[in-house]
């Protein structure tokens, strides 16, 4: 089958970790033998003035307008984003991506796609009533905030609304977002809407020896980890989690960020004032393949998200036999497996703190965490994918 893939997230030579989920599942359906091409609109910036730039602006400069990355062709045209321009930039994203997507289907059937799969709703949702008007069958899928953040936008949420009307189909990595989508797109339509969850790679990350696994990423084999893996952003409130953290009271806890973002700064400055910079450390965005001897180095992963699809990180860390406590988001919570020990309905900084110190004086056992994400592997999810697939092209 050959798929055009139209989105917003997708990893670049200056972003290498950005949306590998994504890039993971694409990988897979073309070792699965389907032709996949990725389009990825990005905003209009010229490279002269990158010395200017913020450091995103710069990146998005300097991201080459034609790659093949792991067998996968990947076009990055350009289109003008307005700060604050709404629905518009969506609109204008969406024209950019179906320049790709209807050029490619006018230029023969040996070069015919077969369908189109918005990846990651918003703003690539916007492409869906044109593509229907072209009679290319369309999925759209939600990740998270793409869906959650901007149905609560007035102007954005009537134009996602308008796109998830116009779909063939739905899919959504947790089914409390793929309910989000049904609800939004009103009543009347009848595509079919599919849970797509992410996978994790169980053979990766697989539990491994905690002293040699702090040994790997340099951290003291002494005293307990709290780990935080994840964008330093508004939605996943690192500094929540910094306050949990201190509720605690234990000297001998450490409390260790993995990732990067604008709350960076915050973060440190509110660090600093507490008088805890000794215990709580700033690591920076690691490598995907890394990540595992930080979950096996810790003692509990912390996530202190308000909106979540169903992330990623949760998964990994289960998989790797490390305890997780996180706040009740979007999907979490059909993943967390005890949701009295490691599901916080609340977000009271020292109610999270005590439910913290529960899991580090008496954590489940690594197999029993494992178990329970055993059946989100990978196979399972690009198995959904490509039978929603093949049930819209038939013969494709």
């Amino acid at each position: 089958m050959r798929i055009d893939v139209l989105t917003s997230l997708y990893p670049s030579p200056k972003a290498p970790f950005e949306g590998i989920f994504a890039a993971r599942k694409w990988e897979g359906m073309v070792a699965r033998g389907h032709g996949v091409r990725l389009i990825v609109p990005l905003p209009w910036a010229p490279g002269f003035l990158a010395p200017f730039m913020s450091s995103e602006r710069a990146r998005i400069a300097a991201a080459p307008a034609h790659e093949t990355r792991d067998g996968i062709e990947i076009l990055r045209p350009r289109y003008l984003h307005i700060p604050k321009g709404g629905s518009k930039n969506a609109d204008r994203f969406a024209k950019a991506g179906l320049r790709e997507v209807l050029t490619k289907r006018r230029e023969g059937p040996g070069r015919l796609a077969d369908a189109c799969v918005l990846d990651y709703a918003w703003p690539a949702a916007a492409a869906a009533p044109e593509l229907a008007l072209a009679r290319v069958p369309c999925v759209i899928n939600g990740r998270g905030s793409d869906v959650l953040q901007v149905r609560d936008v007035p102007g954005l949420r009537e134009s996602l609304a308008r796109g998830l009307g116009s779909a063939s189909a739905l899919t959504a990595v947790s089914q409390d977002l793929l309910d989000a989508m049904v609800e939004l797109r009103g009543e009347g339509a009848a595509a079919p809407a599919v849970l797509t969850p992410n996978g994790v790679d169980s053979a990766h990350f697989c539990p491994g020896d905690r002293s040699a696994a702090r040994g790997t990423v340099g951290e003291s084999a002494e005293g307990e980890v709290v780990l935080v893996v994840g964008h330093l952003i508004e939605r996943k409130d690192p500094l929540l989690a910094l306050r949990a953290f201190l509720s605690l009271e234990r000297p001998s806890a450490r409390l260790l960020f993995v990732g990067r973002g604008p709350l960076e700064e915050p973060l440190r400055q509110a660090i600093e004032e507490s008088g805890a910079g000794e215990r709580v450390h700033l690591l920076g965005e690691r490598p995907p393949e890394e990540l595992v001897h930080w979950y096996r180095a810790a003692n509990v992963m912390l996530l202190t998200s308000s909106r979540e699809g169903r992330p990623n990180v949760v998964l990994e860390a289960l998989s790797t036999g490390c305890p997780v406590l996180a706040t009740d988001a979007g999907g979490t919570s059909e993943v967390v497996p005890d949701h009295s020990r490691m599901l916080a309905r609340t977000r009271e900084p020292s109610d999270i703190g005590a439910m913290l110190a529960s899991l580090l004086d008496q954590p489940p056992p690594a197999d029993t965490l494992r178990s329970s994400v055993e059946p989100l592997s990978w196979a399972n999810s690009l198995d959904a994918l490509e039978s929603l697939l093949t049930d819209l092209v038939p013969g494709a």
